[in-house]
C-alpha cells in the first residue's frame, strides 16, 4: 500500500541555550521516526520540537523561495492585492503573483505547503504519540507535548485554509477539507470536512493550553507559550466567525505585551526583542541562510539581486487610506528613493517602496520573522467586538487605543456598521502588509481579489502580473491537492475542481 507522500520526519534541531541568551547554537539530527532515541527522554522531545522551529525559517527541498513559514507568508501576500511587485526580478515568486501554482496540480509550489505542514504533523504526532514514556524532567515532557499539539493545529489549520473550501459561518461546512493525521499510521486519507478539521484544531489548542497553564517558563520566543496557542486560538475563532471567542481568546493572548514605539515602528522590524513581538523565528548568524532568508526577499537593504530589482512595494491605492501622521505610512517610499538608507545607484527604485523589513546589512540578509504580534490581537479583539451586535463601542475601545499609538494624531471616525470594520480592516492590511495574511484574509471574508487596473494601481501590466481581478467564491481561491497525493491514495483522495 502507498504512503501519503508526507509521512517522512524533518530533520530535528537542537536548541542549546547559552548562560544569558536563548541561540541556535547547535543542529543534531534525528535519524528516523523508527530511532527510539528519538523519543526516548524529555530533552529528546524537546529537541523535535526545537527542529520544528527551526523549520519554520529553513530552505527546504533545496529551493531557496521554499524557505518555510516564511516563504508561505510570502507566497500569502503576493497572492493578495497589497503586495505589489514592481518588476519580475530573477523571478522568485512571481507565477504566486501569477495565479499560477495553486492551479497546477504538479507545480511545486502547490506541492510546497503541503509537504510543508504534514511533514511538521509528522513531526508533532511523534511527540504527542510517543512522548508519554519519555524518562526525564516532566515539566519539559509536558511542555514539549503541549508545543506539539500546538504544532499539529497550526499546520492543520493552514492547510485547510488553503486546500479547502472557506469555512462559512452558520453553515454545516461539509465540504472537502483535508485529511486529518493525529497518528503515526501512513496509509492514504480520505479528506475529512472542513468542519472537521477545525473541530481538530480548536481540540489541539484546547489540548495545548491546558497543558500550558501551569507551565510558566518559555525558552525562547522561537517556543510557543500560553499566550501564543490562545493567539492561535483567536484566529481560527475569527476564521469560524466565532467572535466572542476569539475577542476574548485575542485579550488574553496580548496580555503582557505592549504596543511598540513609534521609534521602534520604522527600526526595521527584524528582532525578535520588540516588546509586542509574541512569536517568531530568531535567524543566528551560523544558521543564517543569504538568499534564502525571508530578508532577501522582504528588505529593502539586502545586496541580493531580488532587493536590487525586485523590491517589494504597496499598493498605493491602501497606503493613499492613511495620513502622513500615522507611523506605518513611514515604512514606505512614494517616491522609491529611500534616501534614508544611501541605496547604491545599482538599486533599481519604484514608487511606493517599502522598508518596513531591513536586513542586518547589505550584506547580512538576517531579518528575524515575525509570526506573530500584539498588533495582530488588537485588531482581532476590535474586529471581533464590531461584529457582535451591541458591542461596537468596547470594539471603539480597542481600537482607538491602538490606533493612538500608530497615529498620535489619530480622531475616531464616525463610521458605523460595515463602514466602521471596513476601517479597521484596512488598518489591518497595512499593519500586517508582509507578513503572511492577506490571500487568507481575502478568502475568509469571501471578498474578491481586487488589484485595480493598471491605470489606477501600481501593479504593473503583463510584465509582472496577468492577473488584476478575481471573483469571490472562484475555484482558484483553493489550492489544488498535489498529484502526488491524488496518485499515492490510488484516488481516495478527491481533487478540488479544475
Amino acid at each position: 500500500m502507498k504512503k501519503y507522500i508526507c509521512s517522512f520526519i524533518i530533520m530535528a534541531g537542537l536548541l542549546t541555550l547559552s548562560s544569558c541568551k536563548g541561540d541556535f547554537l547547535e543542529t543534531v539530527p534525528t535519524d528516523s521516526v523508527g530511532d527510539v532515541s528519538a523519543i526516548a527522554t524529555s530533552e529528546n522531545l524537546m529537541a523535535i520540537v526545537n527542529g520544528m522551529h527551526r523549520d519554520l525559517y529553513v530552505r527546504q527541498n533545496s529551493n531557496q523561495g521554499q524557505n518555510g513559514q516564511a516563504g508561505i507568508m510570502i507566497m500569502m501576500d503576493a497572492l493578495g492585492e497589497d503586495l505589489v511587485f514592481p518588476s519580475t526580478g530573477n523571478g522568485w515568486y512571481i507565477t504566486t503573483v501569477r495565479w499560477q501554482d495553486q492551479i497546477n496540480e504538479n507545480g511545486a509550489n502547490d506541492f510546497y505547503p503541503y509537504q510543508f505542514y504534514y511533514a511538521l504533523i509528522r513531526n508533532a504526532n511523534t511527540v504527542i504519540n510517543l512522548g508519554q514514556n519519555a524518562t526525564g524532567d516532566v515539566a519539559t515532557k509536558n511542555k514539549a507535548i503541549a508545543e506539539a499539539y500546538a504544532y499539529r493545529a497550526f499546520c492543520h489549520y493552514m492547510l485547510v485554509q488553503l486546500y479547502g473550501i472557506r469555512y462559512a459561518s452558520g453553515s454545516n461546512n461539509n465540504q472537502p477539507g483535508v485529511p486529518i493525521r493525529t497518528t503515526l499510521e501512513t496509509a492514504p486519507k480520505a479528506r475529512n470536512t472542513v468542519e472537521e478539521v477545525y473541530a481538530q484544531v480548536n481540540s489541539d489548542l484546547d489540548k495545548s493550553i491546558e497543558l500550558l497553564t501551569t507551565y510558566t517558563g518559555r525558552v525562547a520566543k522561537s517556543h510557543f507559550d500560553i499566550n501564543v496557542v490562545r493567539g492561535l486560538k483567536a484566529r481560527v475563532a475569527l476564521t469560524q466567525g466565532n467572535y466572542q471567542i476569539a475577542a476574548d481568546n485575542a485579550k488574553l493572548a496580548r496580555a503582557g505585551y505592549s504596543l511598540m514605539s513609534n521609534a521602534t515602528y520604522l527600526s526595521g522590524f527584524n528582532t525578535l526583542t520588540n516588546s509586542e513581538w509574541m512569536w517568531g523565528s530568531l535567524i543566528v548568524a551560523d544558521q543564517t541562510d543569504y538568499f534564502g532568508n525571508y530578508g532577501a526577499y522582504m528588505s529593502r537593504n539586502y545586496n541580493s539581486t531580488n532587493i536590487r530589482t525586485a523590491p517589494k512595494a504597496i499598493n498605493k491605492l491602501l497606503f493613499q487610506k492613511f495620513p502622513a501622521s500615522d507611523v506605518r505610512t513611514k515604512n514606505f517610499d512614494p517616491t522609491g528613493q529611500h534616501t534614508a538608507l544611501a541605496l547604491p545607484s545599482s538599486y533599481s527604485k519604484f514608487a511606493y517602496t517599502s522598508q518596513k523589513f531591513l536586513a542586518v546589512s547589505t550584506s547580512d540578509s538576517r531579518c528575524d520573522v515575525p509570526l506573530m504580534r500584539a498588533a495582530e490581537m488588537y485588531l482581532i479583539e476590535a474586529e471581533a467586538l464590531a461584529r457582535i451586535p451591541g458591542k461596537e463601542t468596547d470594539s471603539r475601545i480597542v481600537f482607538n487605543q491602538f490606533m493612538l499609538n500608530r497615529n498620535p494624531s489619530y480622531v475616531a471616525s464616525s463610521n458605523t456598521g460595515t463602514a466602521y470594520i471596513n476601517e479597521i480592516l484596512d488598518s489591518r492590511r497595512i499593519e500586517l502588509w508582509g507578513e503572511g495574511f492577506r490571500f487568507l484574509d481575502l478568502k475568509r471574508l469571501n471578498l474578491p481579489l481586487d488589484r485595480g487596473t493598471s491605470a489606477t494601481s501600481n501593479h504593473p501590466a503583463t510584465v509582472v502580473n496577468n492577473v488584476y481581478n478575481v471573483p469571490a467564491g472562484d475555484k482558484r481561491w483553493q489550492y489544488l491537492i498535489p498529484k502526488s497525493e491524488i496518485d499515492a491514495s490510488n484516488g481516495l483522495v478527491v481533487q478540488n475542481p479544475l
